[in-house]
């Protein structure tokens, strides 16, 4: 008896490996994958500028980092005595104006050196709809409580979104040509803009983004496919029951694993998984024969993994 739906996959002809360096941005989903990568110490980089929920916020800082922008008046601002960006997220927050300027400039350079050296980068979408500052015209990246009468909201409309993701793939391979780009749709419902509105985002973002995949270097990953085909139960859902619990994150990142990575890394990982488990261990008695033992073990299975891969650290 077949109890589930599942999602056609097909293994990725350009796979990756713990040589590669990966780019992650977009919304907080490129965030779960991105903590699972660093876990397993995958070479990554994830959100230099924070979450980036929509298009136009990806594009705009893709753009900068391309340009070598030097921010101005335009992009910053201070309220209740915190220095914020309407093009980042407010992990960026500073105490002063020449802090956030040093922050952005150093994300972005963060950013151009990440495009330039990635083999691999994911570009997760999160909504369709965006808030336009009515003073500066941007479509912020985040509205950091400023209060709403100072924006103007709208659903970008698919020719838009299809024109914005050109845009950033002709950004990045200008920078990188043999960068292989998957975009993805974040299966997190944005539940403050409406249930429908969200449903309305979501087919505007999967539209689109069907009409600039398929092409050389230019691919999708069902993220949001697999969370509403084969994970349709809400014990697959957070408390919030709009978040994918860690189990349904643990799901779809065995899932990517599956369609990108090579055999070789699969083995690495699994390597990586038992000394992060060894890691964690905490012993009844740390001075016993056992446990001098089991920690020689796993200082050998570390300097022979740090041996291949001197980037990984523990």
């Amino acid at each position: 008896m077949k109890l589930q739906t599942n999602i056609p996959l097909q293994p990725f002809q350009h796979p990756l490996g713990y040589e590669n360096k990966m780019l992650l941005l977009g919304s907080c989903f490129a965030e779960n994958i991105g903590d699972k990568l660093a876990y397993h110490k995958f070479q990554s980089i994830v959100n230099p500028y924070g979450i980036l929920f929509h298009p136009l916020a990806i594009e705009r800082v893709l753009q900068d980092a391309y340009n070598d922008e030097n921010y101005g008046e335009e992009t910053i601002f201070e309220l209740d005595g915190v220095w914020k960006s309407f093009i980042a997220h407010s992990r960026l927050n500073s105490s002063t104006k020449g802090a956030i300027i040093d922050k952005l400039k150093e994300v972005q350079s963060q950013l151009k050196t990440a495009l330039q050296e990635a083999s691999h980068i994911f570009i997760t979408l999160g909504t369709a709809w965006v808030y336009q500052h009515k003073d500066t015209g941007i479509a912020v990246a985040n509205c950091h409580k400023v209060p709403q009468k100072q924006f103007v909201k709208g659903l970008l409309p698919i020719e838009e979104i299809v024109a914005s993701l050109k845009r950033q793939c002709t950004i990045i391979q200008n920078l990188n040509p043999q960068a292989q780009i998957t975009f993805t749709v974040s299966p997190v419902r944005h539940s403050k803009d409406g249930f429908v509105e969200n449903t309305r985002s979501k087919a505007h973002l999967i539209s689109a983004v069907h009409e600039v995949c398929n092409k050389e270097n230019i691919h999708y990953f069902p993220a949001y496919e697999l969370m509403m085909d084969e994970l349709r139960d809400y014990r697959f859902y957070a408390t919030d029951m709009l978040h994918p619990s860690q189990q349904a994150i643990d799901y779809i990142w065995e899932k990517f694993m599956e369609v990108y990575a090579f055999a070789k890394a699969k083995k690495t990982l699994k390597e990586v998984q038992i000394i992060q488990q060894g890691l964690t261990h905490r012993p009844f008695n740390p001075e016993s024969k056992q446990h001098r033992q089991f920690i020689g073990k796993l200082e050998n299975r570390m300097a022979s993994l740090k041996k291949e891969y001197p980037h990984i650290t523990f």
